[in-house]
């Protein structure tokens, strides 16, 4: 594990209850000067491939790309890392369905209440909004039929027309359909929160992201 993944661990440690001192210890150690407080671990694989394609390593910059385990967290994270903890620098990424957790969250962490889009992460406690989630705005953004055959390429088009071929699936949108597959395996999301990234060409990236990234 590396140094910030340490950091990373400690801080979920502490945020579920446990000793700050390993937290402290490693924020002062390295330096962190900044946390991207993250829903899950699909948001933070995307995150980190994103700067990756850009030839940028977030943990030697000192950012710290945090997966809280869902956006009702936020606020925990947010008290604990941000102006009334350990004093970093937060900014993050949700879905819109959880717009108020993260405002709220880092409104009552002492951090600036502002979801936003270009520019708006250079402003402490900034956060940006994905219309409805990641895969969503990465779906749009690659066109189905890109999707489709990155999901062949994976090897899992027998997978996808299984599922396509189920009677709950008949009524939805082909973008739909392949955001909800992403979602019906453990593990599917996560993978393909890299694998859709990395596909995206430079000027299709999602708002969302790119504006997030430019910021740090």
């Amino acid at each position: 594990m590396t140094d910030m993944g340490a950091f990373r661990e400690a801080a979920i440690a502490w945020a579920a209850g446990g000793s700050g001192d390993g937290a402290r210890e490693l924020a002062a150690r390295l330096p962190v000067r900044a946390v991207v407080l993250l829903e899950g671990l699909s948001d933070a694989a995307a995150v980190e491939a994103l700067a990756a394609s850009r030839g940028r390593d977030l943990a030697a910059e000192g950012v710290c790309v945090l997966p809280m385990g869902g956006a009702m967290s936020v606020g925990r994270f947010a008290g604990l890392l941000g102006p009334t903890g350990l004093g970093l620098r937060l900014t993050g990424l949700c879905d819109e369905a959880e717009r108020r957790f993260y405002a709220r969250g880092l409104e009552l962490a002492g951090a600036v209440r502002e979801p936003g889009r270009a520019g708006a992460a250079e402003e402490p406690g900034a956060f940006f909004v994905c219309a409805a989630d990641l895969e969503d705005e990465l779906i749009r953004a690659l066109g189905t039929a890109r999707v489709r055959e990155l999901i062949e390429a994976e090897g899992e088009l027998r997978a996808l027309k299984t599922f396509l071929n189920q009677p709950a699936q008949r009524d939805r949108t082909s973008r739909q359909q392949l955001r909800r597959f992403l979602g019906t395996k453990k593990g599917r999301k996560i993978h393909y929160g890299r694998v859709l990234v990395e596909a995206l060409a430079p000027g299709r990236v999602p708002a969302p992201l790119d504006d997030l990234l430019a910021g740090l």
